[in-house]
């Protein structure tokens, strides 16, 4: 059995027994609520440790998505212990910081799933806003404008916050919709291009964003003293971890990009080329925008890892486009498709 589909097996297992232990009668509600955080947590820490050592190669949006999760359940782990207002805030500091990441990583990964290019410095960008909201939210105990008042009781054997909302906390709840809103587009917009790996790959990255819109929305209808996120943001990583053991194992590609005939073989080697050199100048106008990016910088000579840097998107999505275009064009290596397309007239290579 592959690394990668052992540690989603042992994720799905871990899984299970944070639920059993969160609804099994063991008697105490404080003991199971702290031991439901506990469960979270270190879930959240073993599915980091085992992205980091079994997945090859690495996404850095996705260390950055295990480890916000792994702060945010951290934090509400902390807060449920907490004895003191300053130990509680520190820890929904904490939390704050691992939310305030995690909407970024999500889009990041979404883009780069997709297929899509992104503007450089939209990162960056992101990542100022994404400390600058933190600061806001980490603002109680210094200033009273995420809080206007917040103080600790205790309630089913926990530790839990009792705030009134100041006249800055509809930040927060702005900057997450925004980014529910601005991830929901980039998959509508990435299945209208048809850049979207497959319908398949689509549903579950679909559903990774439906369960924290769907748990969201409960915690600000339903009052509960338990974070639902904790476990909702676990399901996420579930998903996504799903989505990239079947990329790395069971690369399907959509029906736009189905591989055509090979072009047909004629008897000398210069009337051959000359066809598959027609073949390939015919079926340019298949590749979508994506596909057409990376041919140019294939014809260019550009090795992989600059094409990497520069598109800023994963070598599994880059072998992605690769086997689409190759079947398009008709040809079965890099080297093969820059031989070719060197051989049209400058204006049709670059039409």
């Amino acid at each position: 059995m592959p690394p990668v589909k052992k540690g989603m097996l042992t994720a799905f297992a871990l899984l299970c027994a944070v639920l059993l232990c969160g609804c099994g009668p063991i008697g105490d509600k404080a003991a199971g609520a702290v031991m439901l955080y506990v469960s979270s947590a270190v879930m959240s820490a073993v599915l980091l440790v085992c992205y980091c050592v079994l997945i090859r190669p690495r996404d850095p949006w996705f260390i950055l998505m295990l480890s916000a999760v792994c702060v945010v359940n951290t934090g509400y782990l902390l807060l449920a212990v907490s004895q003191t207002l300053p130990q509680a805030l520190n820890a929904n500091r904490l939390s704050y910081l691992g939310s305030a990441l995690l909407p970024l990583s999500l889009l990041m990964i979404v883009m780069n799933v997709c297929g899509l290019r992104r503007r450089r410095g939209l990162a960056a960008g992101l990542l100022v806003l994404a400390l600058l909201v933190f600061l806001v939210t980490a603002s109680p105990g210094y200033l009273d404008i995420y809080y206007a008042h917040v103080d600790i009781a205790t309630v089913g054997g926990i530790t839990v916050l009792r705030k009134e909302y100041g006249p800055w906390h509809p930040l927060y709840l702005f900057y997450l919709a925004g980014y529910f809103a601005a991830t929901l587009a980039t998959l509508l917009y990435a299945r209208w291009k048809k850049t979207t790996v497959s319908p398949t790959h689509a549903a579950l990255l679909f559903m990774a964003l439906t369960v924290n819109i769907v748990v969201w929305l409960v915690e600000q209808l339903v009052h509960t003293d338990f974070e639902l996120l904790s476990v909702s943001y676990i399901i996420s990583e579930l998903f996504l971890l799903s989505l990239y053991f079947m990329l790395q194992h069971f690369p399907a590609a959509p029906a736009a990009a189905a591989q055509p005939p090979s072009p047909p073989a004629v008897g000398a080697a210069d009337a051959q080329q000359q066809q598959r050199c027609d073949y390939l100048r015919r079926h340019l106008p298949d590749l979508t925008p994506a596909e057409r990016t990376v041919y140019e910088l294939y014809v260019q000579g550009r090795s992989t890892a600059q094409i990497l840097e520069e598109l800023h998107i994963t070598q599994n999505t880059l072998k992605y486009h690769s086997r689409n275009l190759y079947g398009k064009l008709g040809v079965s290596s890099r080297k093969e498709l820059r031989e070719l397309a060197l051989l049209l007239p400058q204006n049709e290579s670059d039409e």
